[in-house]
């Protein structure tokens, strides 16, 4: 759907245009302040990890495109704004990102651009020197813009912010699922656990799920998640479901290199066979969408 449909439909669905903080502020009971807005209703997945390096934006773009073959519209988020990274795993070029919607230039609908297999990218500007601090109120704003989009879509996911970023839970909260990415590496799996802590101090509604990335074999990924199962429900009384391991592939970063998704990329590669097993669980839908895979090339999860 192009920029003005887009535009057109979200005005009837909700009327709330663009609108500044200035403007915001001094007119509190205008329809078009954003604490009219409503929160994306649309299942949304917040993709998290406890250390740059995990693989969670490699996870959040593949499995973007892998519940686009299984007919899923799926709306893809890039709000990690210090390392947006989305654009270039999906081979687009976005004029605009959201520090335009953040900053009040731009609406929401500008910039977005259509991905592979359906999706729909909401890009990031990674470590802008000038990006506007994500305060609570800009937080909020930001997420209800999303939910002017949510007419288009089946799922929402959204790459988080680094863990060494002060906004990486702040998406966490409001979604209905959130998949922990981590490695088996000694300092990854610690990290994770920190998250996993962090997340249920912070009281984040939806208890975390575990996928361990670059494993190097089903055991081991198994292993990892139970010892961090082990310590949430011995320290925290919570236990974090298992979600299944994506084996390390040199495919992954062949694939990057290409600026495409691996499953896109290298089709018949463990990591793309893992990827549409997350997604076979994410997204049950039988009927084969748009951008489904013929039978003959695809795989069963």
């Amino acid at each position: 759907m192009d920029g003005a449909r887009r535009r057109e439909r979200s005005r009837r669905a909700d009327p709330a245009p663009r609108v500044t903080r200035a403007q915001a502020v001094a007119l509190p009971h205008a329809a078009d302040h954003p604490a009219r807005w409503s929160r994306p209703h649309v299942r949304t997945i917040a993709i998290a990890s406890g250390r740059r390096g995990a693989g969670k934006s490699h996870l959040a773009a593949n499995l973007a495109v892998a519940l686009g073959e299984r007919g899923a519209r799926v709306l893809l988020v890039d709000a990690d704004f210090g390392a947006a990274s989305l654009d270039l795993l999906l081979g687009l070029h976005p004029a605009f990102d959201l520090q335009h919607v953040v900053s009040g230039e731009k609406a929401i609908e500008e910039v977005v651009v259509p991905g592979p297999r359906g999706v729909t990218l909401v890009p990031a500007s990674p470590g802008a020197p000038d990006r506007p601090v994500l305060d609570d109120y800009r937080r909020e704003v930001l997420l209800r813009s999303i939910g002017l989009l949510e007419g288009d879509a089946d799922l929402i996911l959204i790459d988080t912010a680094g863990a060494d970023s002060p906004e990486a839970t702040a998406f966490c909260r409001p979604a209905d699922d959130v998949l922990v990415v981590c490695t088996t590496e000694l300092p990854d799996f610690s990290d994770a656990y920190g998250l996993v802590k962090r997340l249920h101090e912070e009281h984040v509604p939806s208890p975390p799920h575990l996928v361990v990335n670059q494993a190097g074999s089903g055991e081991e990924a198994e292993e990892t998640a139970q010892r961090i199962r082990a310590f949430a429900r011995r320290f925290l009384g919570a236990e974090p479901d298992y979600w299944g391991a994506v084996p390390f592939d040199p495919a992954v970063p062949r694939a990057g290199h290409l600026q495409e998704p691996v499953v896109t990329a290298f089709p018949q590669s463990p990591a793309a066979v893992a990827y549409r097993a997350l997604a076979a669980r994410l997204w049950s839908d039988p009927s084969p969408g748009e951008w489904a895979l013929p039978d003959s090339e695809r795989l069963e999860a």
